[in-house]
């Protein structure tokens, strides 16, 4: 059974899996370490499940999460884990808000795409052609003070058009409609960051031609045309 994809029919529980089992996908493949990271799920259309502070991702119990409403109040919380909501909480809040086509959010920390940022370079969406094709621009915030409110602020205006980001110096910010898509968007970034710094080190990077970007970006637009 696929648990981090799932459908505007899935109970509470079955979202609660879903978030255990993307975090211990994330934390397997090293695109979270130690207890950084968070995770959150829509719960009907004023609540979200979201992933407690101070708790490694890959070890998750389904219990551990938290369901809050969209301003950030704690509606519900193990009574004996006396756990607190990611201190990234106004981050997701702020995507929920002016996303409604998103259902699930995954903050990670991919060592090759957190790489470009603390080098200063931007992300090379024009090395792998289904880069471009499926995520478009993958854009690069400003930096921001880790567990406050600027997290909100540095993505307030990017996320609007995109499903991938990356925050500077701390990681990456996929989105979708469910936990299986959001952690697609953070595996494509990570392989292809990756790919562009082994092809640095082995002296050159090729770039894909000015027209066949062209080419691709006619392609997604029709590919996404009514989405």
């Amino acid at each position: 059974m696929n648990h981090i994809r799932f459908s505007s029919l899935a109970t509470e529980y079955d979202l609660r899996l879903a978030i255990v089992a993307c975090g211990r996908i994330a934390y397997e493949r090293h695109l979270l370490t130690a207890n950084d990271g968070n995770l959150s799920v829509r719960l009907g259309e004023e609540r979200l499940l979201i992933t407690p502070s101070g708790v490694c991702k890959g070890r998750l119990d389904p219990y551990d999460l938290l369901v809050l409403d969209l301003e950030g109040n704690v509606l519900k919380v193990h009574p004996r884990r006396k756990l607190e909501p990611t201190s990234e909480t106004p981050m997701h809040l702020e995507v929920y808000r002016q996303r409604a086509d998103v259902g699930a959010i995954l903050h990670a920390h991919p060592v090759f795409a957190t790489a470009l940022t603390v080098a200063g370079q931007s992300f090379p969406v024009d090395v792998l052609p289904e880069v471009l094709l499926a995520l478009g621009d993958v854009p690069i915030t400003a930096y921001a003070t880790p567990s406050s409110s600027e997290d909100a602020d540095v993505i307030r205006d990017l996320i609007r058009d995109h499903d991938a980001l990356l925050l500077r110096q701390h990681g990456s910010l996929t989105v979708g409609p469910d936990l299986e898509t959001a952690l697609t968007h953070l595996e494509r970034i990570e392989h292809v960051a990756e790919v562009f710094w082994r092809a640095q080190m082995l002296g050159h990077v090729e770039r894909i031609p000015t027209e066949a970007l062209d080419r691709l970006k006619q392609v997604r637009a029709v590919l996404f045309a009514n989405k």
